[in-house]
């Protein structure tokens, strides 16, 4: 006769079982995450992309309003259904892009066919473009959520703040007293308040690099040409450049593959063929300072005309280059410096590049000269003496043919004349990179932005020139202002800035997260 299996035994079939599953996908905490990270999380099933990016809409909306940073202008509707459909993605098998589901911040001045692109301008505010910008349409074929718009100086006229008459007023996520600096402010403060894994800025001047040094983030203007502007407000076509901002090395460089190529829509980056690389993750070297040759700019960090606490951490920025193994050439002399940063070299055509993004827009574009903004009187204050100096300037005339001309980048004599003396310099010294204080003095109070302006490096070189450069924490100043060291390297080699930047953070750790944002209590 066949004996019954014992009850017990029946029980415990099933839960030995039960015991061997994989357990439910949970909620991560996403405060100083990185992609790789995220990205690790995702495939292992720890997490799924919906629960990753209702983390990220749970922390704007509990900090953005209530701390009153304001980095924020609108949250994506669609954000959680684009996660679901990257989950539908993972569950099926399918190759996923280099920035799958990625949680992404980006710049008011980048179209989005889904989202307002106001350009820091109320005149703009229900200017919903018809097509993504280059840049968006690759980060979102690339697996990206766009998450999130973040706010900027109207028109990105300023480098001392990020103050709209679409969104109002950013503040620096460490300390809400003080600015982020201009213009890309919105995207620095919201990746540092972990609103985002990683954001989008533009640089004219100082507007990615300035608010990453701000805000303790690592921020790259890359070689003009690199990457395409097709799609972005402009405020210098000559001169912008669009690029990633993010707490860490590694997770711009992730984007900055993605991004980087050329565009035949931004006719500048017919000049990358040839020039980019096949992933910039490659160039990431922990012992990457070794035997590097790095050239010392005493020249931007001058103690007359800094603060004390940004240069100690300048010079200390400098022995721990030496002690990763450095080769420290201590100074750098650039000829004709001091004429170069005195010319006017700057093409006033902002007028004459918004007419032709105006017109890219089609016949529902809001406006069709950005000077009708002067007779409504829809534009900030502090805007307006910069509204009508580029209103001297024919929107429909290209600047090469004004009289006088304008002359475009490559025949542009004054710009190709520093660019040759500055990498004249670094041969002479055979140095693969300079260095100097990003900014030298702290972050200015918010309500005396343009009074306290001032130590601002990053316009002086690597715009007129077209080089690229990339700024990297060095620490905080009076122990709780972030301040940045930047990088500068020969056109097109954004390889190195990332290999010392990434060897110089890996060593030195300077980035912590702002004391305001903490990580949120578990949702219901």
């Amino acid at each position: 006769m066949r004996h019954r299996r014992p009850l017990a035994a029946l029980i415990l079939v099933p839960l030995v079982l039960s015991c061997s599953r994989k357990p439910a996908p949970a909620p991560v905490d996403v405060v100083e995450a990185t992609i790789p990270a995220v990205e690790a999380a995702l495939r292992s099933g720890r997490t799924t992309c919906h629960m990753v990016v209702e983390a990220y809409l749970r922390r704007i909306r509990a900090y953005d309003d209530s701390t009153g940073l304001h980095a924020i202008t609108v949250i994506n509707p669609r954000a959680l259904q684009r996660a679901d459909s990257l989950d539908a993605r993972l569950a099926r098998g399918d190759s996923l892009g280099a920035l799958f589901c990625v949680p992404m911040l980006v710049k008011d001045n980048y179209d989005t066919h889904d989202l307002p692109t106001t350009g820091g301008s109320i005149a703009l505010l229900h200017n919903v473009p018809p097509t993504d910008a280059t840049v968006v349409r690759r980060i979102r074929r690339a697996g990206a959520v766009v998450v999130a718009k973040t706010n900027m100086a109207e028109w990105a006229f300023s480098a001392k703040q990020t103050v709209s008459s679409s969104f109002d007023t950013t503040a620096n996520a460490y300390a809400l007293d003080r600015v982020p600096a201009g213009s890309s402010g919105g995207t620095a403060s919201g990746v540092a308040a972990s609103f985002g894994l990683v954001g989008l800025g533009t640089d004219t001047g100082n507007s990615i690099r300035g608010p990453s040094s701000h805000l303790d983030l690592f921020g790259i203007r890359s070689t003009l040409g690199l990457v395409s502007r097709a799609g972005i407000i402009p405020l210098a076509f000559d001169r912008d450049v669009a690029g990633p901002m993010a707490r860490t090395v590694t997770d711009a460089a992730r984007v900055l593959s993605v991004i980087a190529g050329p565009d035949p829509d931004d006719p500048y980056t017919a000049a990358s063929r040839g020039h980019v690389a096949a992933d910039y993750m490659n160039f990431l070297e922990r012992d990457g300072l070794r035997g590097a040759r790095i050239g010392v700019l005493r020249a931007l960090a001058d103690p007359s005309n800094s603060d004390s606490s940004v240069l100690r951490l300048f010079d200390q920025a400098v022995s721990d280059l030496r002690a990763g193994g450095a080769v420290i050439v201590d100074s750098i002399v650039v000829p004709h410096l001091a004429a170069h940063l005195k010319d006017d070299d700057f093409c006033p055509r902002f007028r004459y590049d918004m007419h032709e993004y105006l017109a890219s827009l089609g016949p529902e574009a809001p406006i069709h000269d950005v000077m009708e903004v002067l007779n409504t009187g829809r534009y900030s204050s502090y805007v307006k003496q910069d509204l009508e100096y580029f209103a001297k300037y024919p929107a429909d005339v290209p600047p090469s043919k004004w009289d006088p001309p304008c002359p475009d980048y490559a025949e542009n004599p004054g710009r190709q004349s520093f660019l040759r003396d500055v990498v004249a310099a670094m041969d002479s010294a055979r140095v693969e990179a300079i260095v100097y204080p990003t900014w030298t003095y702290p972050p200015a109070h918010l309500d005396r932005a343009a009074a306290e302006y001032r130590g601002d490096n990053s316009q002086l070189i690597a715009p007129p020139t077209g080089m690229p450069a990339g700024t990297v924490p060095m620490g905080f100043s009076h122990g709780k202002y972030p301040a940045g060291l930047q990088i500068l390297a020969r056109p097109w080699d954004e390889g190195t800035i990332l290999r010392l930047a990434y060897a110089y953070e890996q060593a030195t750790d300077h980035r912590r997260p702002p004391p305001g944002f903490p990580a949120l209590p578990p949702a219901r």
